[in-house]
């Protein structure tokens, strides 16, 4: 007999987190994340994620073992402001039993019905800046710091108890692109520069980077608003990326670039791949978890591309160029391989044009699936 119990002591809350450390432990490809960090992520005191958002998490029982778990979300600010009659489900981790997903995903249908809204979509975060779809493609691909991972009976449960695909990401990667790749780019890049007066602005202290983080956000909500999907980011989840990622990430790795008038135009953020080091962590940052990741931030030889934005008004004008340009140098003297493209939304073609260039691979595809009361 299955049961499902609402997580609402700490305890609960801490079993939550630490159900899937025992459902992937033998699984090479799954990143365990921080066990504090995701406490912290759903402590309504702590996210002003909750500031437009509500949510409950659940446990499935079965034998007095728990088989799986669900967060069920409303985001009061899209069902308000993009009149998306949603229900959203994330964090959600299952044995391959459908009775199971079917027991969970149930508290996301009542939750629906009692606010009369007219649809359950997930696996999704609370907002933009969460994480994001479930893998239909990539099995044996290595994991990241910002991505889910689930086994492939994920997609199987969804479609066999009526949901559909509704939105897909791709995630890509290339190899640090050869001196020979870059001439062209690097000459660019000089044209770009010297005919729209522009020039890159980097970093070597994190201190220095938090001056920009709002015109970063800025040119994120403006330039992410015509995909249907998404809610502007807030101020209060402004400071709160500020504290809680910048000082994750090697500033080398992080470039804007401004116009002659020092107005920002376009960023580019960065971040050394944590995947190993947070393997090695095993969801800890002490005694030892935190040496690992400042080993990672230092000595990562892969690194991500988190977040790009380019206003619409300097897209297709070669900035990608200056911005790559700028990456180059600093990449190598990082020791940098491999660079990742963290999820896109396959919709999103202007995105997909800033790396044509570089000839990616399409490695991993992953989509959140929808049903309709």
């Amino acid at each position: 007999m299955i049961t499902i119990k609402q997580a609402l002591s700490k305890s609960d809350m801490k079993a939550f987190v630490k159900f899937p450390f025992e459902l992937y432990k033998d699984n090479p490809n799954w990143i365990p994340p921080l066990i504090a960090d995701e406490l912290e992520t759903f402590d309504a005191t702590k996210n002003p994620a909750f500031e437009n958002a509500e949510a409950s998490f659940y446990l499935a029982y079965r034998d007095g073992k728990i088989v799986g778990r669900t967060a069920v979300i409303i985001n009061w600010a899209e069902v308000n402001q993009l009149g998306k009659r949603k229900v959203r489900f994330g964090w959600f981790d299952v044995i391959d039993d459908i009775k199971v997903t079917e027991a969970l995903l149930e508290k996301a249908f009542e939750l629906a019905r009692k606010h009369n809204l007219d649809n359950v979509e997930g696996p999704m975060g609370f907002s933009n800046l969460d994480k994001t779809g479930a893998l239909t493609m990539g099995y044996d691909e290595i994991g990241t710091m910002i991505t889910w991972y689930n086994y492939a009976y994920y997609i199987t449960h969804f479609e066999q108890l009526g949901f559909v695909m509704e939105k897909e990401w791709v995630e890509s990667v290339f190899p640090l692109p050869t001196a020979e790749m870059m001439a062209p780019i690097q000459k660019a890049d000089a044209m770009v520069r010297k005919r729209y007066g522009l020039k890159s602005i980097g970093f070597t202290r994190s201190q220095d980077v938090m001056p920009y983080v709002d015109d970063l956000f800025r040119i994120f909500n403006d330039v992410y608003a015509k995909l249907s999907s998404f809610v502007a980011v807030s101020d209060a989840q402004i400071a709160y990326f500020k504290k809680k990622y910048i000082g994750l990430i090697n500033p080398e790795f992080i470039k804007f670039v401004a116009d002659e008038n020092d107005h920002i135009v376009g960023f580019c953020v960065c971040m050394p791949s944590m995947s190993n080091a947070l393997k090695k962590a095993n969801g800890k940052l002490f005694p030892f978890g935190f040496l690992h990741l400042l080993k990672a931030k230092k000595h990562s030889d892969e690194v991500l591309f988190y977040l790009i934005g380019i206003l619409p008004e300097y897209q297709n004008k070669g900035v990608t160029a200056v911005i790559m340009t700028a990456f180059y140098e600093s990449f190598k003297a990082n020791g940098i391989k491999t660079c990742i493209r963290t999820p896109e939304l396959e919709e999103n073609h202007s995105i997909h044009n800033l790396w044509k260039n570089f000839n990616p691979v399409v490695h991993k595809r992953r989509s959140t699936y929808i049903k309709y009361l």
